[in-house]
């Protein structure tokens, strides 16, 4: 009796041992994908132009993007060429300091690139992806751009770095290279939303009365946020992840577009 319930004992054991193992195993191996992944795609990096800065912004040196003003007509190469071989490709995302560095792509639904990589296998990263109701070119008011909360930091991993005051303080901008223009992000706002956002998680937003809203509730609901002059005529790039603070929460990184 005694040696069969040992017996049983050890089969859970080395049972518990091997799932272990091979969770292990595939974490790794996915982990191991994604990197290659990334990796092959770094040809494409699109080159880092000239750009304009939040300083020269608050001097009216240059405007913000608005109904009246375009962005620069800028060709990036890296883009184009990606673009060439993944059609689903809009552009591409640097965030200094925290490694997010990827092309972001645009799908059929708010679905299909969450465990799709560019090549349309799966992946348990998935791709970082644009609200497929959003405009490519980004002149909607709120475009919203998702990606995983990776635990070994990749994709948007480390977003996490901006719920610290002083790395948000730190840490003012970002860019968007798309194939013709190239747009740098200021950040305004840090926040630990719901899911059920219905205002931050809008992508149609299109009266001044709806802009207004966003504004003040962005600002009302912020952890930490920057004191800049924002109206309805800036337009907005709202990056969401998930949180594990409560059940379902996620975190926005909220910017605005400058251009020349």
């Amino acid at each position: 009796m005694k040696k069969a319930l040992f017996l049983s004992i050890v089969l859970v054991l080395f049972s518990v041992i091997g799932y272990s193992g091979y969770r292990l195993w595939g974490i790794h191996s996915s982990n191991a994908q994604e990197a290659q992944m990334h990796n092959a795609l770094m040809q494409y990096h699109p080159l880092l132009h000239s750009a304009v800065s939040v300083e020269d912004a608050a001097d009216n040196s240059v405007g913000f993007l608005s109904d009246t003003v375009s962005a620069p007509q800028v060709i990036n190469q890296g883009v184009v060429e990606l673009q060439a071989e993944f059609p689903s490709v809009v552009g591409w995302l640097m965030i200094p300091n925290t490694g997010i560095d990827y092309p972001f792509v645009q799908g059929p639904d708010n679905a299909h690139y969450l465990h799709l990589d560019l090549n349309q296998n799966q992946s348990a990263a998935g791709t970082i992806f644009m609200d497929y109701r959003n405009s490519r070119d980004f002149n909607d008011f709120n475009t919203i751009i998702y990606g995983h909360h990776m635990r070994s930091g990749s994709m948007f991993g480390t977003m996490q770095h901006f719920n610290n005051q002083n790395f948000f303080e730190a840490n003012r901008t970002g860019t968007i290279f798309l194939s013709d223009a190239t747009y740098e992000i200021e950040f305004i706002a840090f926040a630990v939303i719901k899911p059920n956002d219905a205002v931050i998680f809008d992508p149609e937003i299109a009266e001044d009365a709806e802009r207004t809203e966003f504004l003040e509730h962005v600002r009302s609901t912020a952890r930490y946020y920057r004191e800049v002059e924002v109206t309805e005529n800036d337009r907005i790039v709202t990056l969401s992840t998930c949180n594990y603070e409560f059940d379902n929460a996620r975190m926005v990184l909220v910017g605005r577009i400058v251009c020349d």
